[in-house]
């Protein structure tokens, strides 16, 4: 059963499984540097479809099917999915997966949505609630320009500060303990606003959670960063990044090398015209399900912090002038469960 330690975390006893794990992106991505860990890249970015949100609807189909065949499992054999994306109304989601006849969760973390799907089909197998469950979830360049800023038709020039929406879905099937990647806590964000306003720069508005959330996941496990090979953060970028290490020098936390981000990892800002780096759900998904869990089940990585980050505005918020609230849920994963489900 879990067992909550401090205020914000909970120990995964049993330590589920990461049971199989895929990924799915298109052209930009696949030339990135992480090309050769992801699952299908398709070089159209309408995936066959006609409209770009049937596009990421397609995607977080085939990323589904793909861990469920990775498993030699079917949707009859999955009792939960836990699923969101960045859409009104999530209808990638929803339109994705309304074939598969599973008891669904729609849900809507933003950018953070990959931690909080995790986290709660992790709970849910750790409870006995269910025996398998999926955690899936997805971004589209062309589908959030059209619903956060412009047509893309209109060309607008970009700010630094920006970050380029990744075109892509990660899915992950939970279940119990197996083999690694296995899960041995959750630490849930609470909201942090900072008053940021500025909505071409996500990264400041969203490091102050990720900050937050890692200081305390810290102080509840009584751990640093030293105890993890890796504390992946997604989607700060460039910006929040650097925002981030010096919010947690400021509580006694230095990051150092340990430290990387989804958003820095899956483009390269050096020949990729992506600004500060890589945003949307499908960023943190898509990185996690590929390169990072498969280090961490061939052994390269032992601990690793996996800290998604959102920015809980609307299109309605910014033009009323709100400031961007931002939220960061944490899952550990480790190559090795707790020592007697202890």
């Amino acid at each position: 059963m879990p067992t909550k330690i401090g205020k914000y975390t909970t120990r995964l006893d049993t330590s589920p499984s990461l049971v199989s794990f895929a990924s799915v992106v298109s052209k930009k991505e696949g030339e990135g540097p992480l090309a050769p860990y992801f699952d299908m890249i398709c070089d159209d970015t309408s995936f066959g479809e006609q409209t770009w949100e049937k596009a990421e609807s397609r995607m977080q189909k085939d990323a589904v099917s793909k861990a469920l065949q990775k498993a030699n499992l079917s949707s009859s054999n999955i009792d939960y999915i836990f699923a969101g994306d960045l859409l009104n109304q999530c209808i990638s989601s929803s339109y994705g997966l309304r074939d598969l006849g599973v008891p669904f969760f729609g849900l809507y973390g933003a950018c953070s949505t990959m931690a909080e799907s995790l986290s709660l089909a992790s709970l849910f197998v750790e409870a006995s609630l269910c025996n398998t469950a999926v955690a899936v979830t997805s971004s589209h360049f062309c589908s959030a320009e059209r619903q956060f800023r412009f047509p893309l038709e209109y060309g607008g020039s970009r700010a630094p500060t920006s970050q380029w929406t990744v075109t892509g879905s990660g899915a992950a099937v939970v279940g119990k303990q197996v083999s690694p990647p296995y899960v041995k806590h959750v630490c849930v964000g609470t909201i942090e606003d900072m008053g940021i306003k500025d909505i071409n720069n996500m990264g400041a508005a969203m490091a102050p959670a990720a900050a937050a959330t890692l200081s305390r996941f810290f102080e509840d496990t009584v751990t640093g960063p030293d105890n993890y090979d890796l504390v992946l953060t997604g989607d700060l970028g460039q910006v929040g990044s650097q925002l981030l290490d010096e919010l947690l020098e400021r509580e006694g936390y230095t990051l150092g090398k340990k430290h990387n981000d989804c958003g820095l990892m899956i483009y390269d800002r050096e020949t990729q015209d992506v600004a500060a780096g890589g945003s949307g759900c499908g960023c943190s998904a898509s990185v996690l399900c590929s390169y990072i869990c498969q280090a961490i089940q061939a052994g390269r990585l032992r601990d690793v912090l996996f800290v998604a980050t959102g920015a809980l505005m609307s299109t309605t918020s910014v033009q009323q002038g709100e400031s961007i609230p931002g939220i960061a849920h944490l899952v550990h994963l480790s190559s090795t469960p707790h020592k007697g489900g202890k």
